[in-house]
């Protein structure tokens, strides 16, 4: 009986040993798998911290190079942009070239339909030449309609050289009273006088960057109050998904100085209408190209000789 219960004991004892074996390798696998979830956690939070320095670390940068290109341009060192291939594809050109026949024969077509009806046509010439005949005005009124008619004519031309676009120079800049993203500057436009500028760059551009600083402005456009105060002039910036950058004139360029585009000559308005919607309509084709170029439809702005306006690092961008 002793021999029994002591077996019994000994098979008992071993199989509680298999028992706490068991458990202990199940402990530590739990304690190699929280190790390494502490570790992963642990380099999770370390990229994160990494991720956010370095883009702290490239916004200091892109501030830098800025200032370091204003700096050349105050000091007259040309700015030259880079170049910038731009890759045609196969089906691009094949687009291009299928589209040569179309425009030839609808040329042709065109040219064709004239001469087609040329028979009404000349009909209905003569009959509206009759009509204007029977109402034709007295001779010294039918000539200031005309001249009317001329200038209205002239002034709904579309096109950059309506908008005033001048260079000037931020004499003061301090934040609005009232708006925190807004600032409010001084503007020497060449004019005997200054003009209050109220723009949002506060999230953009330092006030040590805007002062003193040269910058292309608009400036027929009608004045706006803007949280209470007048503004006369707009700034032109361009505008990218992640930030705004002030136009820089070329070197030399001079306070009163126009920006024009060479393609499109022409005076600009005294003051835009607002009901017309003229920057609105022109807007759009207001862009930074490829080499970072301020133009109007692929017309280069320009001060004089001097050189084009270009933006410190935004290519392909919405200019306003």
């Amino acid at each position: 009986m002793f021999r029994t219960i002591k077996g019994m004991s000994l098979q008992l004892f071993t199989e509680r040993a298999k028992l706490a074996d068991t458990i202990i390798i199940q402990l530590k696998n739990q304690i190699e798998s929280l190790k390494q979830a502490a570790v992963a956690d642990a380099c999770r939070i370390d990229e994160e911290r990494l991720k956010q320095e370095n883009a702290a670390m490239r916004q200091k940068l892109q501030a830098l190079k800025v200032r370091m290109m204003i700096a050349e341009i105050k000091n007259g060192v040309k700015q030259v942009p880079l170049p910038v291939r731009n890759f045609s594809t196969s089906a691009t050109v094949a687009k291009e070239i299928k589209a040569e026949p179309v425009n030839a024969s609808s040329e042709s077509q065109a040219n064709n339909k004239p001469a087609q009806n040329k028979g009404k046509g000349k009909a209905k010439a003569q009959e509206e030449e009759g009509k204007a005949l029977a109402d034709q005005e007295p001779p010294g009124k039918k000539g200031k309609t005309e001249k009317k008619d001329a200038v209205e004519a002239a002034s709904e031309k579309m096109d950059v050289s309506r908008l005033d676009f001048r260079i000037g120079k931020v004499v003061s800049v301090k934040k609005h009273p009232d708006a925190d993203s807004l600032y409010v500057e001084e503007v020497d436009l060449g004019e005997g006088k200054t003009r209050s500028v109220v723009s949002g760059l506060v999230k953009h551009v330092s006030i040590e960057e805007l002062q003193d600083r040269l910058a292309v402005f608009m400036c027929n456009l009608k004045p706006a109050k803007m949280r209470g105060i007048m503004s006369e002039a707009m700034i032109m910036c361009a505008n990218g998904p992640d930030r705004v950058e002030i136009l820089v004139p070329p070197a030399g360029s001079q306070v009163g100085e126009r920006v024009k585009a060479a393609d499109y000559p022409g005076e600009p308005d005294a003051q835009l209408n607002p009901k017309k919607k003229i920057w609105e309509t022109l807007k759009p084709d207001l862009r930074t190209d490829n080499n970072r170029v301020a133009v109007y439809k692929g017309s280069p702005l320009s001060v004089g000789d001097r050189g084009t306006v270009v933006a410190p690092t935004q290519a392909n961008a919405q200019i306003s």
